[in-house]
C-alpha cells in the first residue's frame, strides 16, 4: 500500500513539474529533460556521427539537402537551435533522422524515393518536426518514469519468490512497451507527419507531394508487417489518410507563400 502511495505521489509530481505543450498539435507532453540538456546531448551525438560516418561527395544533392533544410528551419522559427544538415553516403539505408537541437542527417539511400527537392522537403519537414516537438526529450522522460515505476514495483514485490518477481516484472515491461512506449512512438510519427506537412508548406513546398512520397515508401515494404500495436510506426494506409485530411490546412499555408 505504501509503494502505491509513493507511486501516485511521484506521478503527480512528474505531471506538475514536467508538463509541456507541443507547438502546432497543442498536445500535452511530459518533459523531464531541460531543452538545454537535450540540445547538448544532440550536439554530442551529431559530432560523433559526423566523425564516424562517410559524408556524401555529391555536391548537387548535398546542396539540395542544405537548401531545403535552411528553408524549413526558417519556417520552424526556432532560433535556439544550431541547425545542421548532412548527407551520409549509404545507398542501402533508406532513412533520415533528426537529433535534438536541429541536427538532421539524410542517407543517400532515401534520395531515389524523394525523387526531387520537394520530396526532400517532405522528409526534412518530418525530421525537423521531431526536433521541434522535442520527441527525443519526451521519450527520455517516459523512460525515466518507466524506470522509476519499475523500481517501485520491484521494491513492492521483493518478498515474493524469484519466479513470481520475474513474472511480474516481465509483465510490467511488456505492458509498458506495448501499452505506453510503442503507442507514443506511433503518436510521435503521426505528429511529425502533420507538423512536417505544415512546415514544408510554410517553406514554399507543395504539401500535396507528401502523399506520393509516403505511397512510394509504402510500396517499398515487402513481406508481412507486424500488427500496428507492436510497431513503432502507424500503418501506412492510416498515415497516408491522415496526411490527406491535413492537406487543406497545409495548402492554406502553401498558397500564402505563392
Amino acid at each position: 500500500m505504501k509503494s502505491k502511495k509513493v507511486l501516485y505521489i511521484l506521478c503527480l509530481v512528474f505531471f506538475l513539474a514536467g508538463c509541456a505543450t507541443v507547438e502546432y498539435s497543442e498536445r500535452s507532453a511530459l518533459m523531464l529533460v531541460s531543452e538545454e540538456d537535450e540540445i547538448a546531448l544532440g550536439a554530442q551525438a551529431f559530432n560523433q556521427i559526423r566523425e564516424e560516418a562517410t559524408l556524401s561527395t555529391d555536391e548537387e544533392w548535398t546542396e539540395v539537402i542544405n537548401r531545403v533544410g535552411q528553408k524549413i528551419a526558417a519556417a520552424a522559427d526556432k532560433s535556439e537551435f544550431d541547425w545542421e544538415f548532412v548527407l551520409i553516403e549509404d545507398d542501402d539505408m533508406i532513412n533520415a533522422f533528426a537529433l535534438p537541437g536541429g541536427k538532421v542527417a539524410f542517407y543517400t539511400g532515401i534520395l531515389p524515393i524523394c525523387e526531387n527537392e520537394t520530396g526532400v522537403a517532405v522528409v526534412m519537414g518530418h525530421e525537423v518536426a521531431h526536433a521541434l516537438a522535442r520527441h527525443g526529450a519526451e521519450r527520455m522522460s517516459q523512460g525515466m518514469v518507466a524506470g522509476l515505476i519499475g523500481n517501485v514495483l520491484q521494491a513492492a514485490i521483493s518478498k515474493k519468490s524469484p519466479e513470481a518477481q520475474r513474472s511480474i516484472l516481465n509483465g510490467y515491461g511488456y505492458a509498458a512497451t506495448v501499452g505506453v512506449m510503442l503507442p507514443f512512438s506511433r503518436k510521435h510519427e503521426s505528429e511529425a507527419d502533420y507538423i512536417g506537412l505544415i512546415l514544408m508548406a510554410k517553406a514554399g513546398y507543395n504539401p500535396q507531394e507528401a502523399v506520393g512520397f509516403w505511397q512510394r515508401m509504402s510500396n517499398l515494404s515487402s513481406g508481412e508487417k507486424p500488427p500496428e500495436f507492436l510497431s513503432t510506426h502507424p500503418h501506412d494506409d492510416k498515415r497516408i489518410q491522415a496526411l490527406k485530411e491535413a492537406l487543406p490546412e497545409a495548402m492554406e499555408h502553401y498558397t500564402a507563400q505563392q
